[in-house]
């Protein structure tokens, strides 16, 4: 055991201890021996006191302003800390504020293109629109001007006496329109309709009404021995002709 312990005080883990340049294990064999064996006890005392004069013996007198100085440093560094955080801070706002203001003209950007795809789309359905009414005025100009076109009177029958129409044919540019210029009353509940019979289809053209002047022209399906009618249907129109209800008939 005596040798042990003097092993231990040969070796230089107390002076180490005191110097605070132990290892983890080192510090608790260096307190387990001090609290142990009272010889180690006695060495650990004797180099601690013998430590503390020779740090008082050689200590060195702290020069004036320094503890004013060390003291202006820590507030300087606190004032630079508490201004790192507000600066941190607005920096955090103004990326917050950036990423909103972001997100709104992203969405402002897109309700914009879907606006405009919504106008360029209004746009090309007028365009087209347009077209087709331009088309159809210039066919209706050829039907009424070329010397080719034929015209033919319509009346109706017994259920209709009143009702006149004229149909316009034209076989070279193969064109048909008419023109309703009267058609008798009828009960509110009741309504007039087109048809025609091309290559053995009937073609439903929807319901008429009398032509505001003599220029107003319906377009009718051109076809070789095409037959059309006009019929009294419910309000609202029928999918087939009341066969019993035909008021007028006319071929091409």
């Amino acid at each position: 055991m005596k040798e042990k312990i003097k092993n231990f005080l040969d070796s230089d883990l107390i002076e180490k201890y005191l110097l605070e340049n132990t290892t983890q294990e080192e510090t608790l064999q260096v307190e387990r021996y001090i609290a142990m064996y009272p010889e180690v006890q006695k060495t650990y005392d004797e180099l601690q006191n013998n430590l503390e004069s020779f740090a008082k013996m050689h200590a060195v007198t702290t020069p004036d302003g320094v503890k004013e100085k060390i003291i202006a440093r820590i507030r300087g560094e606190r004032a630079g800390r508490k201004k790192f955080f507000q600066y941190a801070i607005a920096a955090s706002v103004t990326a917050l504020l950036f990423a909103v203001a972001s997100v709104f003209f992203y969405q402002q950007n897109q309700n914009l293109q879907e606006e405009n795809v919504a106008v360029t789309n209004k746009i090309e359905t007028l365009k087209q629109d347009m077209n087709s009414q331009l088309e159809d005025m210039r066919r209706q100009f050829i039907v009424l001007n070329n010397p080719q076109t034929k015209k033919l009177n319509v009346n109706g029958n017994r259920k209709a006496k009143e009702l006149k129409a004229v149909a316009y044919i034209n076989p070279v540019k193969k064109l048909s329109y008419i023109n309703v210029s009267k058609l008798p009353n009828l009960p509110e509940n009741q309504c007039y309709q087109m048809w025609t019979e091309v290559n053995g289809k009937m073609v439903n053209l929807g319901i008429i009404k009398e032509s505001k002047n003599q220029d107003e022209l319906f377009a009718l399906p051109y076809g070789k021995q095409a037959v059309s009618y006009i019929t009294i249907e419910p309000e609202g129109g029928n999918n087939v002709p009341t066969v019993e209800n035909i008021v007028a008939n006319f071929a091409f």
